[in-house]
């Protein structure tokens, strides 16, 4: 026989669970901002070496959009 959680443990359940992925994300946050920081000294590099990155950037974008694939199908 299966014992259904009470109310009390399904309430901590969920806010235990928000508790963890809120620290998740500050962390997802600092290496972002890690991530941001070094691409920023590249981009300044290879300014500095005479490098136009709006050519790149303009190329990047024409190339046809591959379809987003839902989260589902990743998992």
């Amino acid at each position: 026989m299966v014992k259904k959680a009470s109310k009390e443990e399904m309430i901590g359940f969920h806010k235990g669970a928000l508790t963890t992925l809120a620290k998740e994300r500050e962390e997802m946050a600092k290496i972002l901002n890690i991530v941001e920081q070094l691409m920023q000294m590249h981009v300044k590099s290879l300014q500095e070496l005479g490098v136009d990155l709006t050519k790149d950037i303009k190329k990047e974008k024409n190339p046809a959009k591959k379809p987003k694939v839902p989260i589902e199908d990743i998992i």
